[in-house]
């Protein structure tokens, strides 16, 4: 208790200084919190609204086995798979149905308002259309107007009504694969669940046949509700014996609730892996912080802990005392973590809400294991962290007690540390050099990537200290001396303690490596992606739609239509099954083009003729597959179309798969395809490449974008803006990562200020001598800035040098999937420096404004 009582009264006695510790944690824990409350949340309200409409038993098209996996990602014709309504008379006539229930819904279809612009969603989520009926109701509810009730109406939901300033009576357009209808709304429906993000529109059931799916005796879903005098398991048995065992898909309530939430799950898993990474991160850059308050604070109590031992205070007492202030510290930091988290989950929903997809607060769900996990995880890096500060507090000699207050700087870190360090370091990098041997695959480079950068890490961490003498003069040279006695003030201040100096920025180092490394990464990526772009395309537009989704008929006319192109590439994705002469079976997706192919885009053709692989009878294949499978030009393969015959093609060419835009891609020529699938079962272009005639280029691209005019998803772009297109897509991941890197870029900061901070209370007499003898307030505030940028800098330079050598390694690995250009962003790298620089002037304000007050006699007179 004697301990305890002694840990709990050094805690509020140094409060002040333990804030920015506490604070690293809290956000950290906020963050680890905050991320498992928003997904669980999340989940619970795709959940509800699964159960909500969920009939007791559900009916769907087959879906394909597992030998046929590429199949499961759905058909690109536009038209949702389907079942025969024959199907409700066969199921209705089942002991224990109550009532059943036929629907249509689609989500390929585009809704334009009066003003031509797309009323769906553009985050990602889908437009929904779909027929009103008694399952609807479920979860919606009308709150303005009547249900559609002939081929010229339609509903809509509220919050899409909201955000496009619908109302009743207003115009709207309906674009499917069938063509384009014009529909008036004749009502509006709000969501008594969440929605989930889409805009949802109603039409009648024929309507729905005719325009969705062009056949009238076609629905998507059957919903089967019992009697309730059979259980679930027992209806679907039933009803599968009346159908056929495999004929349909064909689900209990549970098993449709389970089967969506696993695939939500699936989603929402990645994100939650991905915030968690990030707050891990944060939590490793708050162990420094940690550590170098502790370490500070056993210092400054060198004189109270020798005194300790002298009246009988046992080494294990003393580590157990800090240990016990760790604890503390880490257990109140980790609960108010807690709270803050669910503040930041409620604030995540208020963002998704900005996105549309609506969560309510009254669905927060917070497991038992939230609190645990981030209280045991807060408490327990705390705990690490303060292990090697609380093994020094008991060490700490009862003759410690004799000296005067203040410790002498730790002017030379260990020899042992410095060549452990230098070691870890060395191998690391020669490890990151090692993905270079990465030619086949970027797998064969992972684990050298793996290898080298914690290795490289742990190894700059602990080498730090041992180049803080060599890199602080450096920076000092070149920024401080210009600034005269108070510069050189400044670097002996940051010289003095080398350890600390490295441990601060180490800190700091942690989150520039990764901002650097990533740059790096993304830059290179969209180099090798632009660079053959300049080389391949030959056309003079790409035509797509939003997201490259499929482009409808009326859409692809439309660019077919304008006379000042020379021609125009359709280029389609089909499925298929491959049987190859030695044996096997893989899944391919082929794409499909016309012959004029060869003339807007040049693949790289080690074998055959592409001319002639784009002709009847006759495919290509990749370099890679014709290797493993031992294919030559000439052999004959079998190939199961989609939802069409099965048949022998000839390979005419082997392509190379050295390409970023092309891949491992196979092709077979459209007139092939047209022989073996239905033109109902054709799929959809999702890219069309468009040839000026010669001298029309502006005026084809004004007559495109005319035609298209019609349909607000479609999009035009010239070579320039296709590359602009994919550098934007790229940077949104980087600013993206970079707002996560910034959790950890602030629990760094906040490691300089406390550091700062303690440096000062730690030479306050010294301060006060240094203002006797004529220091100025100015003078004192502009030798702490300095001190905290040359800190700052010398974190840039270390993280900032790690960061390119994890990226180079990174652009290695990508080399072997065909990004092969290495791009160094200089100007964000420059940039990160000078950022770091005014880091430290901010980190500095603080703890600059506090030196300066100091009464000068108090100071001197301070123990």
């Amino acid at each position: 208790m004697t301990v305890l009582r002694t840990s709990l009264r050094s805690l509020l006695a140094h409060k002040g200084r333990m804030l920015l510790s506490g604070a690293a944690v809290v956000l950290s824990v906020a963050f680890v919190c905050g991320t498992l409350v928003f997904t669980a949340t999340m989940n619970t309200t795709f959940d509800q609204l699964f159960a909500e409409t969920a009939s007791n038993v559900m009916i769907a098209a087959v879906e394909e086995d597992d030998d046929q996996s590429a199949f499961e990602e759905g058909p690109t014709t536009g038209v949702p798979e389907t079942l025969p309504v024959s199907v409700l008379d066969r199921v209705a006539a089942v002991d224990g149905v109550e009532r059943v229930t036929g629907t249509v819904t689609s989500t390929t279809a585009v809704a334009v308002d009066a003003a031509n612009e797309n009323i769906g969603p553009t985050g990602g989520a889908p437009t929904v259309v779909a027929n009103w009926s008694d399952i609807e109701s479920r979860s919606m509810e009308i709150a303005e107007g009547e249900p559609p009730a002939g081929p010229d109406q339609v509903m809509i939901d509220g919050d899409t009504a909201d955000k496009k300033d619908l109302a009743l009576g207003d115009e709207l357009r309906l674009v499917t694969a069938f063509g384009d209808y014009p529909v008036t709304i004749t009502g509006i429906a709000d969501f008594t669940v969440t929605n989930p993000g889409a805009a949802v529109l109603y039409i009648d059931l024929p309507t729905a046949q005719r325009i969705l799916l062009d056949a009238e005796d076609r629905v998507t879903t059957v919903y089967v509700d019992s009697t309730g005098t059979v259980t679930d398991e027992e209806l679907k048995a039933a009803v599968t014996a009346a159908l056929g065992d495999g004929t349909y898909k064909i689900q209990t309530a549970d098993e449709y609730i389970e089967e969506n939430r696993d695939e939500i799950g699936q989603a929402l898993s990645i994100l939650k892996y991905v915030l968690l990474g990030f707050a891990g991160v944060a939590l490793l850059v708050g162990v420094f912080l940690i550590v170098n308050t502790f370490s500070m604070l056993v210092a400054q109590r060198t004189r109270e802990i020798g005194l300790m031992r002298a009246i009988g205070s046992s080494r294990g007492q003393i580590n157990r005392s800090v240990l016990i202030e760790a604890l503390l510290l880490g257990l109140v930091a980790s609960i108010t973590g807690f709270g803050v988290g669910i503040g930041l989950a409620v604030g995540l929903m208020e963002v998704m809400g900005l996105l549309g997809m609506n969560l309510s607060t009254e669905e927060l769900t917070i497991g038992w294991s939230v609190p645990v996990v981030g209280i045991v995880l807060g408490v327990a890096v705390t705990l690490v962290a303060a292990y090697i500060p609380s093994r020094r507090a008991g060490r700490i000699s009862p003759m410690a007690a004799l000296r005067d207050a203040g410790i002498p700087g730790d002017t030379r870190a260990g020899r042992i540390r410095a060549a452990v360090g230098a070691v870890c370091t060395v191998v690391g990098l020669a490890a990151l050099a090692g993905t270079a041997t990465a030619d086949d695959s970027a797998a064969d480079g992972v684990p050298y990537l793996v290898l080298g950068v914690p290795l490289s890490l742990i190894g700059l961490i602990v080498v730090g200290p041992s180049l803080v003498g060599l890199v602080v003069r450096g920076l000092s040279a070149v920024l401080l001396r210009m600034f005269g006695p108070v510069g050189r003030l400044a670097e002996r201040n940051a010289l003095r303690n080398p350890r600390r100096t490295g441990a601060t920025a180490a800190a700091l180092m942690i989150g520039l490596a990764l901002v650097a490394g990533l740059s790096v990464v993304g830059t290179s990526m969209v180099a090798s992606a632009t660079e053959e772009i300049d080389d391949s395309l030959g056309a003079d537009f790409v035509v797509s739609a939003t997201n490259f989704g499929p482009i409808r008929p009326d859409e692809a006319e439309a660019v077919r239509s304008v006379a000042e192109l020379d021609h125009v590439t359709e280029v389609r994705q089909i499925e298929s099954a491959v049987t190859f002469p030695g044996g096997g079976r893989s899944d391919i997706t082929f794409s499909v083009t016309p012959l004029s192919y060869v003339d807007d885009f040049t693949s790289s053709v080690l074998s055959g003729d592409m001319t002639e692989a784009l002709g009847p009878g006759a495919i290509s294949v990749d370099v890679d597959t014709a290797e493993r499978r031992d294919l030559e030009v000439g052999d004959e393969l079998t190939v199961a179309f989609r939802d069409g015959e099965t048949t022998t093609l000839a390979v005419r060419a082997i392509t190379s798969t050295d390409s970023v835009l092309e891949g491992n891609a196979w092709y077979v020529g459209v007139d092939t395809v047209r022989l073996h699938v239905p033109d109902g079962a054709l799929p959809l272009p999702t890219m069309m490449f468009a040839t000026a005639a010669d001298g029309q280029q502006d005026a084809a691209r004004a007559a495109l974008e005319a035609a298209l005019d019609r349909y607000p998803t479609m999009e035009v772009r010239d070579q320039a803006e296709f590359k602009d297109l994919i550098q934007g897509q790229v940077g949104q991941l980087l600013v993206m990562i970079y707002g996560l890197l910034a959790l950890a870029i602030i629990v760094a900061v906040l490691g300089v200020v406390n550091t700062l901070a303690l440096s000062v209370i730690e030479r306050t007499r010294e301060i006060g001598l240094m203002r006797a003898i004529g220091l100025s307030r100015r003078q004192l505030r502009r030798m702490v800035r300095l001190e905290s940028v040359v800190i700052a800098l010398f974190g840039a330079l270390l993280g900032l040098g790690l960061g390119l050598a994890w990226g180079a390694a990174g652009q290695q690995l990508l080399a072997a999937e065909n990004f092969t250009v290495l791009e160094i962003p200089w100007l964000t790298i420059i940039g990160v420096f000078i950022g770091s620089a005014l880091v430290g002037l901010l980190a500095a304000l603080l703890p600059a404004f506090r030196a300066g007050r100091m009464n000068i006699l108090n100071a001197i007179g301070t123990d």
